[in-house]
């Protein structure tokens, strides 16, 4: 068998990529699919550490092999620009062969753009699990975004369908001319040493690109269309009741990070209120005012594990939709500290914040944080491992207030 391609029969290292990338996709389609199911039942029904490691695991797996077929399909690709390729046996049957290379078009493209894509959407968000191989997680250029994370997601499963739908044409193209008209199409990708001069005409290149090109539109606009594209919900995040404060939040955030198998995954709350009244001069105890904060525990985007901490076996979202901050503001050395109680999933823990306040005339901004074990609340009971998930979750905020009769 030859090492090169000939225009009557494909050289053995053509035949070891394409092989080498049937057997990747082939593992790699259902394994992702396993992983998916099993990470929607954990985030349905909350789930055992064994299974949060498991599907930790698959996840691992599928994104390692993935990256592999990256790589893989990049060096097929440079090696197939190199090569003299085998022409068609039905070049004369003008419909099939077009059909034929339009296949093979979104083939080749969906080796790239299905792992990229995957790689892009892991790049982008935070948590779960990582790529096995030692030059980081991150992609230059792709910043951690909710935004680029949804939209690279969404693409990936798109690409996904699009590749299935191509592997199955090729696969089906490939039994017919084995078995219905008789022809070496197949053979010659088998082992040995198999030619067959193709017939003396050839369709071109542009048309079936364009056909290809068409299809990858086509499926993106038709999601598009259809909503694909917008982010999804997790729940409803119960309606506020409106606070009238005295000092009134103009701009702020509420964050929580976490680590999970290694990795730092952070989350911010998108819908809170705060109940504020602080006088510069305290009382004889020491005391200036107090804090409310009422936070929406649906609002919390948390990168890939969103949904998963809505479970009942982490926040609980739908039988604890808010949790509550009730503390005095103290002075404290030279700083100060809201010290009182923390109730999330119904249980109430005494805490206490350091933050720091710079008030000019009616603004103040003021910033801070604290350190709480999730264990004392309930969340991820399931969960005892350390390693696949911190105990020590960060609370932190950052706002900017102005007085109400300012």
């Amino acid at each position: 068998m030859p090492i090169t391609s000939s225009a009557t029969t494909y050289g053995a290292i053509t035949k070891s990529f394409h092989w080498l990338t049937a057997l990747l996709i082939l593992t790699n389609l259902p394994l992702g699919w396993f992983a998916a199911q099993m990470a929607e039942e954990i985030a349905t029904t909350g789930g055992t550490e064994a299974q949060v490691a498991r599907a930790a695991l698959l996840f691992s797996i599928h994104k390692t092999t993935g990256v592999t077929v990256f790589f893989v399909a990049l060096a097929r690709i440079l090696w197939a620009l190199t090569q003299t390729k085998p022409g068609l046996l039905n070049g004369d049957r003008p419909l099939e062969a077009w059909a034929a290379e339009t296949v093979h078009w979104l083939l080749y493209g969906s080796l790239v753009a299905v792992p990229l894509s995957g790689w892009v959407y892991h790049a982008a968000t935070t948590g779960f699990a990582p790529i096995w191989w030692p030059f980081g997680q991150d992609l230059p250029f792709v910043p951690k975004s909710e935004a680029v994370s949804e939209i690279a997601s969404t693409l990936h499963f798109l690409f996904i369908l699009v590749l299935a739908a191509a592997l199955a044409a090729h696969v089906a193209g490939a039994l017919k001319h084995h078995l219905l008209d008789g022809d070496a199409t197949l053979r010659r990708m088998l082992p040995g040493d198999v030619s067959a001069r193709p017939t003396a005409h050839q369709p071109g290149h542009t048309l079936p690109l364009v056909a290809a090109l068409a299809v990858w539109a086509g499926v993106v606009g038709g999601a598009g269309a259809l909503g694909w594209f917008e982010k999804p919900g997790v729940g409803a995040a119960p309606a506020l009741t409106a606070v009238k404060s005295d000092w009134q939040v103009q701009e702020g955030s509420l964050e929580i990070a976490i680590r999970q198998m290694g990795s730092q995954v952070t989350g911010r709350f998108a819908e809170w209120t705060a109940d504020i009244a602080y006088a510069e001069t305290a009382d004889a105890e020491g005391r200036h005012g107090t804090v409310e904060v009422v936070v929406a525990i649906p609002s919390l985007t948390l990168g890939s594990v969103t949904k998963q901490a809505m479970g009942p076996d982490f926040f609980n979202a739908d039988a604890h939709p808010t949790a509550t901050f009730a503390a005095d503001l103290i002075s404290q050395g030279d700083g100060h500290v809201a010290r009182g109680t923390l109730t999330i999933k119904g249980q109430t823990v005494p805490v206490e914040m350091p933050f720091t306040l710079d008030i000019e005339g009616d603004t103040a901004r003021a910033s801070g944080g604290l350190i709480v074990d999730r264990r004392d609340f309930g969340i991820g009971e399931g969960a005892q491992d350390p390693g696949q998930l911190g105990f020590e979750v960060e609370v932190s905020f950052d706002l900017v207030a102005r007085r109400a009769d300012g």
